[in-house]
């Protein structure tokens, strides 16, 4: 009896930690919902409460229903960031499957350096990548314009993008491609219709990365546009903090909004996420 109730008291353990742990993530999230329905007098009450006594959705009319800075509203700064967010995974994604291919099927010369130089990479502090990428972007003519984020987003979500991807396309075994070029298909149709298809979880895990990567980012959105009505959802986020003041209940109401989206499509992926990764980590 006592050998069989060690492993349930281990289990309740686990358990019991692993609430409190997902209890103590989850309690930012929540106190921001619950911030951005209460009214402005129980947001600046002495007493605050955990749950808004007379709910209002007077916070998200104002974000969506006024003009925060003339001519654009916070609903062109979310249009600006799908936008953004959109291409950057698409294109990511096409180019990072590529990518990962190229390396683990192809034999070239300097292959091991592209694999270092892609974990390089990532190991620079993006702050320190503004000014040169800002002389850049000017240079080529794109400042001020949408395309230059993409394109920075492109390069920062591409080093983890084909390092992941890597080892889902190397744990594809050759043999299928060699059955598939018997049967007289050809490297493109072996290419869509049977890597594109196992390699699919690779591409959902790596995708929530990439969208993450566009949809939170500030310090490039802020740098490399200077039209407001061009402006992405973090930095029209930062116009409801005042030099004097804070509008409190517009800051939890638009960064209840930013963060729906991230949740909706990490629930909807979440299934293919959990297998890519696991699949992904077998061999690589």
């Amino acid at each position: 009896m006592t050998d069989r109730r060690r492993p349930r008291a281990g289990r309740w353990a686990a358990n019991v930690a692993g609430l409190a742990v997902a209890a103590f993530a989850a309690f930012p999230v929540f106190w921001m919902i619950s911030t951005s329905l209460k009214p402005n007098r129980e947001i600046f009450s002495s007493t605050p409460q955990p749950l808004p006594h007379q709910p209002t959705l007077e916070h998200y009319r104002d974000i969506f229903g006024g003009q925060i800075i003339p001519g654009a509203s916070f609903g062109d700064f979310l249009l600006n960031s799908a936008l953004v967010a959109a291409a950057t995974v698409l294109l990511s994604g096409v180019v990072a499957l590529l990518g990962a291919t190229a390396v683990a099927r192809f034999r070239f010369r300097l292959r091991t350096s592209v694999l270092v130089l892609l974990l390089i990479v990532q190991m620079i502090p993006l702050e320190a990548l503004v000014i040169p990428l800002f002389l850049i972007i000017r240079r080529l003519g794109m400042y001020n314009t949408l395309p230059s984020l993409i394109l920075v987003y492109l390069g920062f979500s591409l080093p983890f993008a084909i390092w992941m991807l890597r080892g889902f396309v190397a744990a594809v075994p050759k043999d299928l491609e060699e059955a598939a070029a018997i049967d007289g298909a050809n490297r493109a149709q072996i290419f869509w219709r049977i890597l594109f298809p196992l390699v699919a979880p690779g591409l959902v895990a790596t995708s929530i990365f990439s969208f993450i990567t566009a949809w939170n980012e500030l310090i490039f959105a802020l740098t490399f546009i200077s039209s407001e009505d061009r402006y992405t959802a973090p930095v029209g986020l930062t116009f409801f903090f005042g030099r004097d003041d804070t509008a409190w209940g517009m800051v939890m109401a638009a960064s209840t909004v930013l963060t729906l989206p991230v949740m909706i499509f990490f629930v909807l992926v979440q299934r293919r996420m959990v297998a890519g990764l696991t699949s992904g980590a077998v061999k690589g």
